[in-house]
Parts: structure tokens; C-alpha cells; sequence
């Protein structure tokens, strides 16, 4: 059946999961554009390639919709072609193909140059650094490593990314000044293990040597930090931090619990002894510098009492950022042999507590910033606001800055330096210093 798209022979790339999807969804444009091809992101297109996640059950089963209903609209004759890439082809790919067999063709997350064939495009090993962004224009994530060595018993990353594979310095570096020429004004370096980086082709943990490199490309003026291990964090990263401004005072480092039974299941390779001293030096190393992190509620066999340690370590903790998560049960993880044994209503409860309690903490550090002045970056205009960030804040997950669009312009891109006059619990409100 012939298709009823006006766009004939474009490539419609539509990316889920996370930052380092979308990273991969931007190099697989860059190589296809080069080869000449018609490329958008998730617009309209003849062609579609849907790059998945794989991580979580929420993440696995958007990923099975939005392939079913692009199926549907090939049945319909709406587009031509459906080709599946990702976390997801990566670790089921088998029952995909017998499961949803109108695919095209399903490709796992190393099979870039047997996609871009099919797509009728050739793999350029010379493309170092060329990717078509999808991220507004100030920001772009940079990726410095791939896979993860790490042996925690809940995550599925190692059956879907593979092995660590840290990316050169140089060819870092060279990407970063491509970014930066193109307007890129913050770097958001992501990895599986940000502290992992250099191990296996320098033979040493290399984060702080990275940063320094970087720090010296021109245009570039904010470059922050995500995804860090707590086990073997590489100290000289810190003092880099406090003495570069370039970069952000704000560390993304995913602790997942903190009741030392639950970490020892984990296979963390760490107490809560040791990660609280670890955060302490941040703090005393990087004074005001903001800390986020992620935890996992309902763990195989989280008692009331493992519970009620990690409630009230947050509380102690002060978090400037956090996210939680309930557990989902992985099929060939370590933890899948566990027992799936705290029901699901009361992982949903345990989640909601958490959060109610970082509300209340964001809403008391946020209530302490009224009356002062930050630099802020501006993301993009929503209705009568502009809507930017502080150093101290990622994009889609963090706090927001909003200014008054009716009394200011201010163009996407642009650094302002913003006076804070209400706030929150998520989001501040500011006027431009003039």
C-alpha cells in the first residue's frame, strides 16, 4: 500500500529514555545528513527509526507502544518503513521480531553502521563530533564514555551498553569545539559512571585532567557533571570544580539507598558510613555547591525499618536535588533471583514520602534565595515567562527560574544575571539586574 506522506524519503529519528539517547539519536542524524539523507526529529517522515530504552518496566513499555503505534501507521499506509534501534532492540531483540514482526528491522545499540545501511547511508568513522543537536541551542549533552563496569545487582545498563569504553581527551575536546561553534554554551557530560572515565585506555581515573581540557575551549561557559559513582570518586575532581569557574558547582551522583543492608544487596560497595563522609567532603571541598541525587524505594526486601533510616538520612541530608524511583524487578539482573516482595502500592507510598519530604527542603533552600542575584541561562519562553536555570540546575529535572516576559525581553541562549523575588518549591521567580 502506498503511503499518503507528502514527505517522500525523510527519516523521522524519535528518541526515548535518556540523555544518552538522545546523544545517540544526534550522532545517527549527523552521519545520516552527511551521507545526504532527509533527517528530522520526531516530525513528520515517510521513514521512521525509534531509538528505545530498555532500563525500566514504565520506560520498556512506552517504548512497546510508541513501536506499535508506528506499526499501526505503516499498516494504514501513513508511512513506509519502521526500523527499531536502542536499549530495548539491544536486550530483547529476539522476542521483538516474533512478538511485533511488521518491523522492519531491529537494531541493537552497537549496530549504528547496519542501521544507517539500511537507512541507505554509509558509517563515516571521520565524524568525530558532528551530530545534528536536538537539545535547545545553549546546551548540549556530551558523551564521554560508554557502558558500565559496575556490578549493581538492580540494573539491566551492562546487558544493554556493554563494557566501559572511555572516548580520548582529544576527541572530546574536538567535539566540544564543534558544539561550541555552533552556539553550544553548556556542556552536560554524561556517562554511565562519569568517575569510571580513563580507566581503561589511560589506566588511571582521568574526570579531572577531562575537565581541565575542556575548560579551555572558547565559547563554552558553563560545563556540568552527571551520573557519578559514590565508590572510588576521584577527589581532584572537586578541586577542580572550586577553582574553575567554568564549571558548575552541581553534581548528579545517584546513591540509590543508604540503609547498609540494602547496599550490601545492591552490591553498591559502600555504607552508609562511607557515603555520608564522602558528601561531607563535596561540601567542605566545593562550599554552596549543589548535590543531586536518585534513590530506589521497595528494594527485595526493604523492611519498614531500611525505610525509615533512608527517610530520615534525606532529611538529614538536605539534598539540593533529588529524584526517587521505585524498584522494578529486572530479568537478568543479580537482584532478579530476589524476591519481588514489597507490593507495589507501597512502593508508590514510600516514593511519595520521600518526595514530600525534598518538597519541603526545596521549598526552605529555595525560600533562602530571595534577595540575591544568580547568573541564570535562558532556556526557552512559555507563555508570559522566560523560563532559564541557575548553575546550580539541570535541564527537564531541576528548578526552574521564571522572569516576567510583559516586563523584560531576554533571547533564548542568553546569560542574565536574575535578582530572585519569590520562590517554590521548584521553581523561582526573578526580575533582570539591570
Amino acid at each position: 500500500m502506498r503511503t499518503k506522506s507528502l514527505k517522500k524519503n525523510r527519516i523521522n529519528v524519535v528518541t526515548l529514555g535518556c540523555s544518552k539517547n538522545v546523544y545517540d539519536s544526534e550522532v545517527l542524524m549527523g552521519q545520516l545528513k552527511a551521507s545526504g539523507k532527509d533527517v528530522v526529529h520526531e516530525k513528520e517522515g515517510n521513514i521512521v527509526v525509534i531509538n528505545t530504552c530498555g532500563f525500566i518496566n514504565n520506560a520498556k513499555e512506552e517504548s512497546v507502544n510508541t513501536i506499535l503505534e508506528y506499526v499501526q501507521k505503516k499498516e494504514d499506509g501513513d508511512i513506509d518503513k519502521v526500523f527499531v534501534t536502542g536499549c530495548l532492540s539491544e536486550r530483547y531483540k529476539p522476542d521483538l521480531q516474533k512478538e511485533i514482526p511488521n518491523v522492519d528491522e531491529y537494531f541493537g545499540t552497537t549496530e549504528l553502521p547496519g542501521l544507517l545501511k539500511a537507512l541507505g547511508a554509509d558509517y563515516k568513522h571521520e565524524l568525530i563530533g558532528e551530530r545534528l543537536t536536538t537539545t535547545p541551542k545553549n546546551y548540549a549533552y556530551l558523551k564521554i564514555a560508554e557502558g558500565c563496569d559496575r556490578p549493581c545487582s538492580f540494573c539491566a545498563i551492562p546487558l544493554m551498553r556493554g563494557k566501559h569504553k572511555s572516548t580520548p581527551i582529544e576527541d572530546i575536546v574536538t567535539e566540544a569545539k564543534k558544539l561550541a561553534a555552533k552556539g553550544v554554551k553548556e556542556l552536560i557530560l554524561i556517562a554511565q559512571d562519569l568517575t569510571y572515565y580513563g580507566l581503561d585506555i589511560y589506566k588511571k581515573r582521568n574526570l579531572a585532567e577531562l575537565l581541565e581540557a575542556l575548560v579551555k575551549v572558547d565559547g563554552i561557559e558553563w560545563i556540568r557533571l552527571h551520573y557519578a559513582f559514590p565508590t572510588g570518586f576521584p577527589m581532584d575532581v572537586l578541586e577542580v570544580m572550586n577553582r574553575e569557574p567554568k564549571i558548575c558547582n552541581y553534581i548528579d551522583i545517584p546513591l540509590q539507598h543508604i540503609s547498609d543492608r540494602i547496599l550490601k544487596s545492591m552490591r553498591r560497595g559502600t555504607t552508609k558510613e562511607k557515603t555520608t563522609k564522602l558528601l561531607q567532603e563535596f561540601r567542605k571541598a566545593v562550599p554552596g555547591m549543589a548535590i543531586r541525587t536518585t534513590l530506589i524505594v521497595g528494594y527485595p526486601g526493604e523492611t519498614e525499618d531500611d525505610f525509615q533510616t533512608l527517610k530520615q538520612w534525606v532529611q538529614d541530608m538536605r539534598f539540593e536535588r533529588l529524584g526517587c524511583f521505585t524498584y522494578s524487578h529486572e530479568e537478568n539482573t543479580h537482584a532478579f533471583a530476589l524476591e519481588d516482595d514489597v507490593p507495589e502500592e507501597v512502593k508508590q507510598q514510600r516514593a511519595n514520602e520521600i518526595m514530600e519530604i525534598q518538597a519541603q527542603i526545596s521549598w526552605e533552600l529555595n525560600q533562602e534565595k530571595i534577595g540575591k542575584t544568580f547568573k541564570v541561562v535562558i532556556d526557552r519562553k512559555e507563555g508570559n515567562y522566560f523560563v532559564g536555570r541557575t548553575e546550580f540546575d539541570s535541564p527537564d529535572v531541576d528548578n526552574e527560574v521564571l522572569i516576567d516576559a510583559t516586563k523584560t525581553y531576554l533571547k533564548t541562549g542568553q546569560f542574565a544575571n536574575i535578582m530572585i523575588t519569590d520562590a517554590a518549591d521548584f521553581d523561582l521567580y526573578g526580575d533582570v539586574v539591570k
